[in-house]
C-alpha cells in the first residue's frame, strides 16, 4: 500500500547521473568517452547493474550486453523504460545517460512510496545505441532486428568487427541472436532523451513530445585517383580524389532543396584521405555520408540524387567511385495513443509541451517494431550536443522526470 504520492527526488537524480558519468570522464575538452564495447562502456554496465541490485531489482543481461532490472511481477508482461549508456567519442554528460538515469529513478520513488506495480516496470540500459558499429545493436536485438549477416559483417569506422569487439571483453557475439523477446512480452517503451536541437530552447518550453523520428540512412564512398606529385603534376592532369569530395559536398544545399523536405538531412561527417600528406596530390577519399528524413520515400530519392552527383563529380575528376549501403534505419511514427497520454500527463502538469518529429535516431523508433513506443524530449543548451559543451538546465531535467513518473504510475495502475 502507498505510504505517499511517488515524487522525484532531484538530489537522488543528480547523484546517479553523476555515478554514470565518473565512467569514461576526462575526455578532450571535458567530454565523456564509453564507446560500445569499450572498457569504460563494459564498466558502467557493471556499476549500474549493481546499482538496480541494491534496489532490490531482477537484474539481467541479454546476449547484446544489454543491461535490465525489473520491478513487479516476472511472468507479467511489462513497461520498458530507458535509454543507452554508451557515448560518441568525447560525448556529453547527457546523452542517453540522463534516460536511464530518470527510468531507475522513477522506479526508486515508486518503491519510496510503496507502490507496487500491477504491470511491472522494466528499466533498460541499451547497448552500443551511437552506432559505432553502424546500428542500435541492444534495441535492435531486443526487437529482433538483427539478422546472421550483419552481426557477422558490422563494423567500425576503423575496421574493427563488432564481433572481435565483443569477443574481446568476454561476450559471444552469437549471444546477439537470443536477445530477441518474444512478441506481446513488452507492453510499451518509453525514453526521455535531450533534444539534441535548439527548438524547445528557442520556443522556451520544457517539454517536448516527439510524433516520430526521422530515418538514418548510412553510406561509405569512396573515390579513386592518382596520388602524384603536387609540385610537378599540372592541375588539369590531376585525378584529384578530394577535389571529387570538395565538389560532391558543395552540391549537398542544391540536394536538399531538390527533395522539398524542410527535415532532410546529409552529412558527410568522416573523411579520410590517402596519402594524407602535404605534397602529394590525394589518390584516394573515403568519406561517410548520413542521410535523414521522416520520409522512406525522401531518404532514397537523396540517395539516388547523391549516387548521380558523385557520379558526374566523379566523371569531371579522372575518378572511379564506389557507394556502399552501410546500414539503413527507417523512419518510424510513435505510437499516437502513447503520445497521446503523454501529451494528456503534461496538460495535468501545467507543462506547455510541443509535438515534434525528432530529428535524431532513438532507441524508441527501433523499439516500435517489437511495442508501441513514445519519446519524451527536454530542451539542450544552444541545441548542442555530442560534445562536451551538452547541457540541460536540471529544472528542465525535473519537469521531464516528472512527467515520466506520472505517465508511468498511470501505465502501471489497474
Amino acid at each position: 500500500m502507498m505510504s505517499s504520492k511517488p515524487k522525484i527526488n532531484s538530489r537522488r537524480l543528480r547523484a546517479l547521473l553523476d555515478g554514470v558519468n565518473g565512467f569514461g570522464a576526462g575526455g578532450t575538452g571535458g567530454g565523456f568517452n564509453r564507446p560500445g564495447f569499450s572498457d569504460a562502456d563494459m564498466a558502467v554496465r557493471d556499476w549500474f547493474a549493481g546499482e538496480m541490485a541494491k534496489d532490490g531489482l531482477a537484474v539481467t543481461r541479454d546476449g547484446a550486453n544489454s543491461v535490465f532490472g525489473r520491478y513487479g511481477d516476472a511472468e507479467v508482461p511489462s513497461i520498458m523504460v530507458g535509454s543507452h549508456l554508451d557515448t560518441v567519442v568525447d560525448g556529453g554528460a547527457f546523452d542517453g545517460s540522463l534516460g536511464v538515469a530518470v527510468a531507475l529513478e522513477c522506479v526508486r520513488a515508486m518503491k519510496q512510496a510503496g507502490f507496487e506495480p500491477s504491470i511491472p516496470v522494466e528499466v533498460v540500459a541499451t547497448s552500443e545505441e551511437e552506432g559505432r558499429f553502424g546500428g542500435m545493436l541492444g534495441a535492435q536485438a531486443i526487437a529482433g532486428l538483427v539478422t546472421p549477416e550483419w552481426l557477422a559483417n558490422a563494423a567500425d569506422a576503423d575496421g574493427v568487427l563488432l564481433s572481435d569487439a565483443m569477443r574481446a571483453q568476454g561476450l559471444d557475439p552469437q549471444a546477439v541472436m537470443n536477445a530477441a523477446r518474444p512478441a506481446g512480452s513488452v507492453r510499451g517503451f518509453l525514453e526521455l532523451h535531450i533534444e539534441q536541437g535548439p527548438v524547445l530552447e528557442r520556443e522556451g518550453l520544457a517539454i517536448g513530445l516527439p510524433e516520430g523520428a526521422t530515418g538514418i540512412l548510412n553510406l561509405q564512398v569512396t573515390l579513386k585517383g592518382t596520388a602524384n606529385h603536387s609540385g610537378t603534376t599540372p592541375m588539369d592532369m590531376r585525378a584529384d580524389a578530394f577535389a571529387g569530395l570538395a565538389e560532391i559536398a558543395t552540391q549537398i544545399p542544391a540536394m536538399i532543396e531538390k527533395s522539398r523536405s524542410d527535415i532532410a538531412r546529409i552529412t558527410i561527417g568522416k573523411v579520410e584521405l590517402f596519402p594524407n600528406h602535404p605534397h602529394t596530390v590525394p589518390g584516394e577519399a573515403v568519406f561517410s555520408v548520413i542521410i535523414r528524413d521522416a520520409s522512406e520515400t525522401v531518404m532514397r530519392g537523396l540517395q539516388t540524387l547523391f549516387g548521380y552527383v558523385t557520379a558526374v563529380s566523379a566523371e569531371a575528376h579522372g575518378l572511379a567511385y564506389e557507394i556502399e549501403e552501410k546500414s539503413f534505419i527507417p523512419p518510424v511514427a510513435f505510437n499516437a495513443d502513447l503520445v497521446n497520454l503523454l501529451s494528456e500527463a503534461a496538460g495535468q502538469l501545467s507543462l506547455p509541451a510541443k509535438r515534434m518529429i525528432s530529428g535524431a535516431g532513438h532507441d524508441a523508433q527501433t523499439m516500435m517494431a517489437l511495442c508501441p513506443s513514445a519519446m519524451i524530449f527536454i530542451p539542450s543548451r544552444n541545441g548542442i550536443s555530442h560534445a562536451p559543451e551538452e547541457y540541460s538546465e536540471w529544472a528542465d531535467i525535473e519537469k521531464g522526470a516528472e512527467l515520466m513518473l506520472a505517465v508511468l504510475l498511470r501505465l502501471c495502475s489497474n
